[in-house]
């Protein structure tokens, strides 16, 4: 009677490693995330300011809020600005107003907080030091008695936060991250082969996938 023994004690090591080097890759990925956006979120938010001009000179009516009177989608004309954290959760994405230092045609000063009170609608009332003089349906009115515009930005408002998330929630998927490079990058993740061998571990894995996630941002 023929008999043959297999010791497959090795072939068993070198499948836990193989197993143990893919499961690593994917913990790895998960720690290389906060990198990749350290890397990646220059980028992705000077991208959002060049969103939000190209949006504005394509309809000024409905973002010259945003910017120096007459300079409307002018990044050096710009009434916002924009920041960013990185935590274990992500990107995180704000917004802050500033003061326009320009002035109006048929002003005397500036429009304080322009930016913010157009945004939001804010009601502002406007004191005379002697006499206002204004116009209402081509009748000229005087008056020294404060005047109240319920909502100084009109059709503006809310504007500039719709093109803010439209950024996040249709250009970015359908469009910055194919050409940026990340998803082409992402949809093929060479190191992973690169590195894979019967002599790779967990930890092999794990060094390998948080280096290759932080490179995405690099691109």
């Amino acid at each position: 009677m023929l008999r043959l023994t297999i010791d497959d004690t090795q072939f068993k090591k070198d499948i836990k490693n193989i197993i143990g080097y893919s499961f690593g890759f994917f913990e790895g990925v998960k720690q290389g995330l906060p990198e990749f956006w350290a890397n990646a979120s220059r980028d992705i938010i000077e991208s959002l300011k060049q969103y939000i001009d190209a949006n504005a000179r394509v309809t000024p009516q409905l973002l010259h809020h945003m910017y120096e009177w007459n300079q409307t989608g002018s990044p050096n004309a710009r009434l916002f600005d924009i920041g960013y954290t990185i935590s274990g959760g992500g990107l995180s994405v704000f917004s802050s107003f500033s003061q326009s230092r320009t002035i109006k045609a048929g002003s005397r000063v500036p429009f304080y907080d322009k930016a913010r009170i157009m945004e939001n609608g804010i009601p502002v009332t406007i004191v005379p030091k002697k006499k206002l003089v204004f116009e209402v349906e081509g009748e000229t009115v005087y008056t020294a008695n404060p005047v109240i515009v319920n909502n100084p930005g009109g059709q503006v408002q809310g504007e500039y936060e719709k093109v803010f998330n439209s950024f996040f929630t249709t250009y970015f998927a359908q469009s910055y991250l194919q050409s940026s490079g990340i998803l082409s990058y992402l949809s093929a993740p060479s190191d992973f082969y690169k590195n894979i061998s019967k002599r790779s571990g967990r930890p092999q894995g794990i060094a390998t996938g948080r280096n290759w996630m932080a490179k995405a941002g690099k691109i």
